[in-house]
C-alpha cells in the first residue's frame, strides 16, 4: 500500500446490480460511468411502476435497452442512479423534468497484537470489558474484500446478528458465520467479496477481529490480537480491486443503509470537493440520518497542508499516529556509531561483522533514479556482499530490496526524504534492512564520503515496547485546514496508523501451514478501522447516542500528551499542529463517560450548508429534500455546534467573532462546570457564562464564545491555537480546541 494512496471504509447501502452492456449503436469506447442525480420531489416518479422505471426514463430514447446502461440504481444514498454513458447522451438528458445533475464517477484509491493496548483496551476489565467488546453492534467495512478463513472471523463466542440485520452473503453461504454476517461485492469483474491484496481483511480484523493468540510476522510483535470491538460482527462490501470505483462506493452504501449496520468505516477517500459533488459525504448524510456513523480516514497525502480527504462535519475523520512498539534493527557503521531504524524480518544469522557500505546514488551520477534501488537502475550493478544505503521514494520500500538482492546485495539501508524526517516503517523485507529517518540518513551518507571503505552491519534486535514519545503523528497522515469547508477543523482525530499487526490472506513468511497469517502495515487506512472499533464499543454502551454524540465524545476526551507527558509531536519531533491531530489521540475510556457532549441532528446542518454559499438545488442534494435558503437561517461555519472552533482572521473577516455552542449533560445530572481558556496567541478569548449549571431539569446549556484578533497579533500569516475546557471537579474535563488562521 503506497503512502501517497489510501482508502476508507466506513459507509454501507442498498444497490441494484445490473450487468453493463452497451447498445449496438453506440461505440462501446465513447462510454464512461455518469452519477445521475434527479429530483423525486416534483411528482413525476408517481407516473412509473417503479424506481427502475422511472430511472430508465432518463435515457435519451436513442438507447435500444436503457436499463443495459444502469449499472446502479440508489434508493437510500440519495435519488438517483449510475450509467453507462456517452457525452452526448449525457447532454440529451439534461431537459428531462426532474433531471439534476450528471458527474464522470472517480477512481478513488485505497488509502494488530498490541494497538488495544496502547489505547488503554485490557481483556476482562474496564471500559472494554463495560462495554461488552463491542456485542451486538455491526459494522460495515467498505475495502477490498475479506479473508474469511482467517482465525480472527472466528465466529466461538458470538451472539447472533440482531433481528434488524437483512444483509446477505454472497459466499458460500456456509462461509458466513456470526462474525462476518454478511459479505457482497460491487464489482462486476469480481465473483465474490473474496480478498485479493489483503488490505480489506487487516482492516475489517482491526475493528472487529475475534482474539487470537500467538499472533506474530517472523516472530516479531508477537502476542494476542484482537480487533478493537471484538464482539462487534462484520457486514464486508468489496468495493475495491485494483481501483475503487465511485459507483461502486455508492451502491455498498445504498446496501449498507439498507442492510443495517450501525458504523460504517471507509479507509479510501479521493481528494477534496465540494460536497454535493463528493460522493461518500452524500452517502454518508444518508447514513447519518438513519443513526450510522461513518469513519473515514483522512487521507496519505502529508505532511502537506489542505491535503485532508473526507472533510465532511458529518464523517469522523482518521489521522494516523505511532503506538509505543517498534521492531527495532540499528545500522552500526565502521566509526563505531549506531542509528536505530525498523524492520520485520529480523534474520537470526546475518553476520555481525563489518560488510562494505555504499551509496546508491554514488553509483551511476548520470542516473537520477538509482538513488531510489529501482530494478532498471540496479539491473547491471554488481553489488555482491555489500549493504546499500538506498532513499525512500519512487518504487515501493520492498521493491527497493529486492532490486539490491537481485543485484547481489546482502543487506539495505533505507532512508527517509527531509519530508517525512523521523518516521520509520517496518516491512517485510525480502533480505535484512532497515529503515532509518532523515537525520540518521545524513549521519550514514556524511560517514561513507569520510572514508575510503565505508563499512557496516545491522544489529537486528526484535521488539521492543516502551517508546515514550508515541503517538508521534505519521508524516504521510493528511493534514488540514479543511479545503470543503475552512471552518470546520480537521482531522477530527488521530489513532493507531504505523505499523499496524493485524490479519493477512497470505503468509508473508511463506509459511503453508496455517490460515493464522499476519501481517503489518502502515496508513490512515489502518487508523481509520481502529476509530470505527472504538466507535461501536461506543454505540454497544450507549445505543441511544446519536453518530454527532459518539464523534464528540471521542473529541472532547482526546489526549494531547503523549506517554512522556509532553504534547504530541509530528515526524519531525516538534509539537503538532491541530491541523495534524485534530483534538488529539482516541481515549477509548475516557470517551465512554465524557460528562458533557455537542450533539448535531441532520437538519442542524442546513444553515451551515446554506452558509457555504452553495445553491438550494446543491444543498438539496446532499440533505435529500427540498430546502429554501431564502427561507433556512444560513450560519457562518464556525457556528455549527462542532465539538472544535477553527476561526479565520484576514482582510475579509471582521476582527471579533462570536459563536455558540449548545452541551448536553450525558454525566452526574446535577454537576456545575467552569471554563479553563488557554487562549492562542494574540487572540482575546471571552467565554459566558463562565459556569455551567446543570441540573436534571436542565440538561441541555448554551455558552458563547467571543474571539478578538489583538494588536498584539504578530503573525501576518499562518497558524496559530489554544483551547478551552469545561472542568467539574476532577471526574469531567471536556476540551475544545482552538485552531486559528491568519491571512
Amino acid at each position: 500500500m503506497g503512502l501517497k494512496h489510501f482508502f476508507t471504509l466506513i459507509c454501507i447501502l442498498n444497490l441494484h446490480l445490473l450487468h453493463t452492456f452497451a447498445d449496438d449503436s453506440t461505440n462501446t469506447s465513447t462510454l464512461e460511468t455518469y452519477i445521475i442525480h434527479v429530483d423525486v420531489n416534483l411528482g413525476f416518479f408517481a407516473r412509473f411502476k417503479d424506481l427502475e422505471s422511472w430511472y430508465t426514463s432518463f435515457l435519451p430514447t436513442s438507447i435500444s435497452n436503457g436499463q443495459r446502461r444502469i449499472v446502479y440504481s440508489y434508493r437510500n444514498v440519495f435519488n438517483g442512479f449510475a450509467a453507462r454513458l456517452s457525452a452526448d447522451e449525457v447532454k440529451a438528458m439534461e431537459s428531462n423534468p426532474g433531471f439534476i445533475s450528471a458527474q464522470p464517477e472517480r477512481k478513488l484509491d485505497i488509502h494488530t497484537t498490541h494497538s488495544p493496548n496502547f489505547l488503554g483496551l485490557n481483556q476482562n476489565m474496564g471500559f472494554w470489558q463495560g462495554s461488552n467488546y463491542g456485542k451486538g453492534v455491526i459494522i460495515g467495512v467498505l475495502d477490498s474484500g475479506i479473508f474469511p478463513s482467517h482465525p480472527s472471523f472466528s465466529d466461538e463466542g458470538m451472539p447472533p446478528p440482531p433481528a434488524k440485520w437483512k444483509g446477505k452473503c454472497e459466499f458460500n453461504p456456509t462461509v458466513c458465520n456470526n462474525k462476518i454476517i454478511g459479505a457482497r461485492y460491487f464489482n462486476f469483474l469480481d465473483d465474490s467479496p473474496l480478498d485479493d491484496g489483503g488490505h480489506g481483511t487487516h482492516t475489517a480484523s482491526t475493528a472487529a477481529g475475534s482474539v487470537v493468540a500467538g499472533a506474530n510476522v517472523f516472530g516479531n510483535a508477537n502476542g494476542t490480537a484482537s480487533g478493537i470491538a471484538p464482539l462487534a460482527h462484520l457486514a464486508i462490501y468489496k468495493v475495491c480491486s485494483s481501483i475503487c470505483l465511485e459507483s461502486n462506493i455508492l451502491a455498498a452504501m445504498d446496501a449498507a443503509i439498507e442492510d443495517g449496520v450501525d458504523i460504517l468505516s471507509l479507509s479510501l477517500g479521493g481528494p477534496s470537493r465540494d460536497f454535493y459533488l463528493d460522493s461518500i459525504a452524500l452517502g454518508a448524510f444518508s447514513a447519518m440520518k438513519k443513526g450510522i456513523l461513518v469513519s473515514c480516514s483522512a487521507g496519505n497525502s502529508g505532511p502537506f497542508n489542505f491535503s485532508t480527504s473526507n472533510e465532511a462535519p458529518w464523517i469522523l475523520t482518521v489521522g494516523a499516529s505511532t503506538i509505543d512498539r517498534k521492531i527495532r534493527a540499528t545500522a552500526l557503521l565502521g566509526n563505531n556509531v549506531s542509528v536505530d531504524g525498523e524492520t520485520i524480518f529480523q534474520p537470526s544469522d546475518f553476520p555481525s561483522t563489518l560488510l562494505p557500505l555504499v551509496y546508491a546514488g554514488s553509483l551511476n551520477t548520470s542516473d537520477p533514479d538509482i538513488k531510489y534501488c529501482t530494478r532498471a537502475s540496479l539491473n547491471k550493478i554488481n553489488l555482491r556482499g555489500m549493504i546499500v544505503v538506498c532513499e525512500l521514494g519512487v518504487v515501493a520500500r520492498v521493491s527497493k530490496g529486492v532490486a539490491v538482492k537481485n543485484a547481489g546485495g546482502a543487506a539495505m539501508i533505507l532512508v527517509n526524504p527531509q519530508l517525512y524526517a523521523n518516521m520509520t516503517l517496518s516491512n517485510a523485507h525480502v533480505l535484512p534492512a532497515t529503515h532509518v529517518g532523515y537525520a540518521d540518513g545524513l549521519k550514514i551518507k556524511t560517514y561513507i564520503n569520510s572514508t575510503a571503505t565505508p563499512m557496516a552491519t545491522i544489529l537486528f534486535k526484535g521488539t521492543i515496547i516502551g517508546d515514550e514519545r508515541a503517538p508521534v503523528v505519521a508524516a504521510f497522515s493528511s493534514r488540514g485546514p479543511n479545503s470543503a469547508s475552512l471552518g470546520i477543523l480537521k482531522p477530527d482525530i488521530i489513532g493507531p496508523g504505523v505499523n499496524i499487526l493485524a490479519a493477512w490472506p497470505i503468509s508473508v513468511e511463506n509459511k503453508t501451514n496455517t490460515n493464522a497469517t499476519f501481517n503489518i502495515i502502515s496508513g490512515t487506512s489502518m487508523s481509520c478501522p481502529h476509530l470505527s472499533g472504538v466507535a461501536a464499543l461506543l454505540k454497544s454502551a450507549h445505543p441511544d447516542w446519536s453518530p454527532a454524540a459518539i464523534k464528540s465524545a471521542i473529541m472532547t476526551t482526546a489526549d494531547v500528551v503523549n506517554l512522556a507527558q509532553n504534547p504530541i509531536e509530528d515526524e519531525r519531533f516538534v509539537p503538532a499542529s491541530l491541523f495534524a491531530t485534530g483534538s488529539g489521540h482516541v481515549n477509548p475510556s475516557r470517551a465512554n463517560d465524557p460528562g458533557l457532549i455537542y450533539d448535531l441532528k441532520s437538519e442542524d446542518y442546513f444553515p451551515y450548508l446554506c452558509g457555504l454559499n452553495y445553491t438550494n438545488l446543491q444543498v438539496s442534494i446532499i440533505v435529500q429534500k427540498i430546502v429554501d435558503c431564502s427561507v433556512e437561517a444560513r450560519i457562518p461555519e464556525a457556528q455549527l455546534n462542532y465539538p472544535s472552533f477553527a476561526i479565520t482572521f484576514g482582510r475579509s473577516e471582521p476582527i471579533t467573532q462570536t459563536y455558540m455552542r449548545t452541551v448536553t449533560n450525558v454525566g452526574e445530572p446535577v454537576s456545575s462546570y467552569i471554563v479553563e481558556i488557554v487562549p492562542p496567541p494574540g487572540i482575546s478569548v471571552l467565554v459566558e457564562p463562565t459556569t455551567l449549571d446543570f441540573t436534571e431539569a436542565s440538561p441541555i446549556l448554551q455558552y458563547q464564545v467571543t474571539f478578538t484578533r489583538l494588536d498584539s497579533t504578530t503573525n501576518n500569516a499562518g497558524y496559530i491555537q489554544g483551547y478551552l475546557k469545561w472542568n467539574s471537579g476532577t471526574k469531567y474535563s471536556v476540551r475544545t480546541p482552538i485552531a486559528v488562521i491568519l491571512r
